[in-house]
């Protein structure tokens, strides 16, 4: 007979699980890290207070065994002692709140209690046992105790119902596990091998057997999602991993992944996923306030909230926004906080890069502390993560939004106020040393005093957000003040050699502190580290040493570098040689010049085209001559807009659906159009792209250049050229999407024939040539006459 499967489970994750009750409420501050380490000191305080038999920090577990699994409950209770012959457990927890105001301990706090003295007293053979909830003030350090006494033999009966309560939602998954792993038996990769394919999925697979890092490089239409989705479902399906988190910087590459789960149910898998979309997009109020005077699904939420899971999870295999959406509805609780808490139960998770690394909304029940599992990490476009791992590691103050707030709370709050202005007074003084060095900005040796007087300022925000009359408007600007100070001093804790801190004026009156995380790969990897494997994949992870130093710090990651299986003689790359988009060049001239090209590419052959622009200036500029000296009546032009809609955005890539005259879409480089967008066959059939991509001067890009010249990098390739042309190649790639694609390239700026260009160029476009205007034409004539 098979050993039955052991399911651990820690005693205040059952109890917060099993037992949670009431309202959704965001309204007041969460327990940040500065709370859980006063908590933990305070905790150590009392416990080193208390005199006699007083046993701090005792492990404690106990089993149960079930038909079909044995469920390990287990805990270290924060204190036994006795009294009076009566063996007492002791809860400890720190608060913000008025422990005056409180008339009973917090639900979930006693049932750890309990928890902790049924195993406590079983093993002891005990007839009775008493539990005592210590709460004491995080920052006054006042106390406060509540006592009760049980007997055994109600605590075995109160355990077993919250137990059984559990193993129904055990029993549950391992049903399904059955039935997922058995429908993977014959699983074979749905369509026939493209060339590079089969490559990507034996890569996958033995990274993910072997629990290691990879890097692929495939061509856009390789068919990287499919390929990373097999190999990862059937390791899965092996037990060589545990959840499969589907990792995105777009929606729309959200969307193929669903498609790829999709296609390969159809061929017999049972496999659940949950697509986490935006709290915004998934609410159903107008603004997105968990509070329950404002919304009635956050009102007893966490009363229904487990029923409504359970029935979603047990009925259906696919859980959408829409899905998601109408299901909340129906039980009436927060749809994004319900599809949070379906995740922990689904074999897949197709969600944002933010909710897997993102220190302040990550996944806590994956990503939280001390919490991990055999997760299988796979990266699409993972190019934007070397951005995004900057801006979620990074962390800014500015002295206005301080002033700002001291203003409204110096009445009501003399205490923060004084915080405030200490705060102010450091920072003025960054402000005096910045105007004296004479510099637009100045690198710090660490950030100073300030985290340590955001520290205080920290704790009066919470003790304020405890308050129940606090005026509302208040209330909101407190609160988001006080996640800005959360991650400051989160962010403070991670800075290393990794992060430069800087100042610099904005506008005459600002000043701006920031701890900017240059090199993203360390805190990335404090998050991979928690998962089995990873596997970064992308069009463009080229240089792949630049995207490996940037991503992780596996020192033994590989890579793969899948070649294009396209025919090279479908496509046409040019280099315009007498056209450039320097500052220095710009001017009705060169307007002319790149509007002249772009006419003479599109009059060649009917169809749609997209030009892509470094900026949405110089689009606005070049369309304008474009229009005046070379619009036609058989040419449609349409332009991408800074604040479009998402409905502008479907809008827009409708139109090139139509396959009838010609359409041009004026679009700017690196945005929304410029990747994921898949327009096959002749829906773009030309991309002319107008620059090198290079990222405009400012200060952060010439500290990142500083910070690797001192690393002897090359540090305009590393802030300026790689960026830049991880651009260009994205836009490129939106031409050829398969074997049967046909178009032309055309690169505008003499730029690209420089050597340092021909170096980070793909190895299949080793066939691109150049042209100048009086060219371009007739190259491509020759090009389109091998299809007519």
């Amino acid at each position: 007979m098979m050993d039955k499967p052991k399911v651990r489970i820690s005693v205040r994750n059952l109890v917060e699980f099993i037992l949670r009750s009431g309202d959704l409420d965001n309204s007041r501050g969460s327990g940040d890290r500065e709370a859980m380490l006063k908590g933990g000191r305070l905790h150590r305080k009392i416990q080193r207070s208390m005199k006699g038999d007083y046993q701090a920090e005792v492990s404690l577990k106990r089993e149960s065994e079930y038909e079909d699994v044995i469920i390990q409950v287990e805990g270290r209770a924060d204190g036994i002692f006795t009294e009076e012959e009566l063996i007492f457990i002791d809860e400890i927890k720190g608060t913000y709140g008025n422990l005056q105001a409180m008339e009973k301990p917090v639900p979930v706090h006693r049932a750890q209690a309990m928890c902790y003295g049924l195993i406590y007293g079983a093993r002891e053979g005990l007839s009775r046992i008493g539990i005592q909830m210590t709460y004491s003030h995080l920052d006054t350090e006042d106390t406060r105790r509540f006592r009760e006494e049980f007997s055994m033999e109600e605590l075995e009966n109160w355990y077993q119902e919250l137990l059984d309560a559990y193993h129904k939602w055990i029993a549950y998954s391992l049903q399904w596990r059955r039935e997922r792993n058995a429908s993977m038996t014959d699983l074979q990769f749905p369509f026939p091998y493209r060339e590079g394919q089969r490559e990507i999925v034996s890569g996958v697979y033995h990274t993910i057997s072997s629990g290691k890092t990879l890097f692929v490089q495939a061509p856009t239409g390789v068919g990287k999602t499919m390929s990373a989705v097999f190999p990862a479902v059937r390791a899965i399906g092996e037990g060589k991993g545990e959840t499969l988190f589907y990792l995105t910087a777009k929606t729309i590459t959200g969307t193929v992944a669903q498609e790829a789960f999709h296609i390969l149910r159809e061929k017999g898998l049972k496999f659940k996923v949950t697509v986490i979309t935006a709290k915004e997009k998934m609410c159903f109020m107008d603004t997105p306030e968990c509070i329950p005077e404002k919304c009635s699904y956050a009102k007893g939420h966490f009363d229904r909230v487990n029923d409504a899971v359970y029935e979603l999870w047990t009925s259906r295999e696919v859980y959408s926004r829409e899905i998601l959406r109408e299901h909340a509805e129906k039980w009436k609780v927060c749809p994004f906080e319900m599809c949070l808490d379906l995740a922990v139960w689904t074999d897949g998770v197709i969600c944002d890069y933010n909710y897997a690394f993102d220190p302040n909304v990550h996944l806590k029940r994956f990503f939280g502390e001390n919490i991990s599992g055999d997760y299988i990490f796979l990266i699409d476009e993972a190019h934007n993560l070397v951005e995004r791992g900057r801006e979620m590691y990074s962390a800014d103050l500015y002295r206005q939004v301080l002033l700002k707030l001291r203003k409204k709370v110096r009445t009501p709050f003399p205490k923060l106020a004084r915080a405030l202005d200490k705060a102010s007074r450091q920072m003025l003084e960054l402000k005096e040393n910045l105007e004296e060095a004479g510099k637009t900005y100045l690198v710090l040796p660490n950030p100073g005093p300030l985290p340590i007087t955001f520290l205080t300022i920290s704790g009066e925000l919470e003790e304020i957000l405890e308050e129940k009359n606090l005026e509302e408007e208040l209330r909101r600007e407190i609160l988001e003040f006080y996640f800005t100070v959360r991650d400051f001093l989160n962010v403070s804790e991670l800075v290393d050699e990794n992060y430069v801190v800087y100042t610099e004026c904005c506008g005459d009156e600002d000043i701006h502190l920031r701890l900017f995380c240059v090199n993203p790969a360390g805190n990335l990897g404090e998050y991979l580290k928690k998962g089995k494997s990873a596997v970064f994949f992308s069009a463009t992870l080229f240089p792949m040493l630049y995207y490996r130093e940037l991503l992780t710090t596996e020192k033994d990651a590989y890579g793969i570098y899948v070649r294009s299986p396209f025919p090279v003689e479908n496509r046409r790359i040019l280099i315009g040689s007498d056209v450039s988009s320097r500052y220095t060049r710009r001017g009705y001239g060169e307007y002319r010049k790149i509007a002249e090209y772009i006419a003479r590419c599109v009059w060649q052959r009917q169809g749609n085209y997209m030009i892509f622009f470094p900026s949405y200036r110089l689009m606005e500029d070049v369309y304008q001559v474009y229009e005046e000296e070379f619009s036609v009546d058989w040419v449609r032009c349409i332009r991408q807009n800074s604040d479009m809609t998402e409905r502008e955005r479907e809008e827009f890539l409708e139109e090139f659906q139509s396959r009838e005259g010609t359409l041009v879409g004026f679009c700017v480089l690196g945005g929304i159009f410029s990747e994921g967008v898949d327009l096959t066959g002749e829906r773009l059939i030309g991309a002319v792209i107008v620059g090198t991509g290079l990222p405009q001067i400012g200060s952060e890009r010439e500290i990142l250049k500083e910070y690797y010249d001192r690393r002897n990098h090359a540090g305009f390739d590393y802030a300026y050229r790689y960026p830049g042309m991880n651009k260009v190649l994205q836009a490129a790639g939106r031409v050829i999407r398969t074997k049967e694609d046909k178009g032309v390239i055309l690169l505008l700026d003499e730029r690209f024939l420089g050597r340092d260009y021909a170096e980070i160029f793909p190895q299949e476009w080793q066939d691109r040539s150049v042209c100048r205007m009086d060219t371009v034409e007739q190259d491509l004539d020759v090009f389109w006459k091998r299809f007519t």
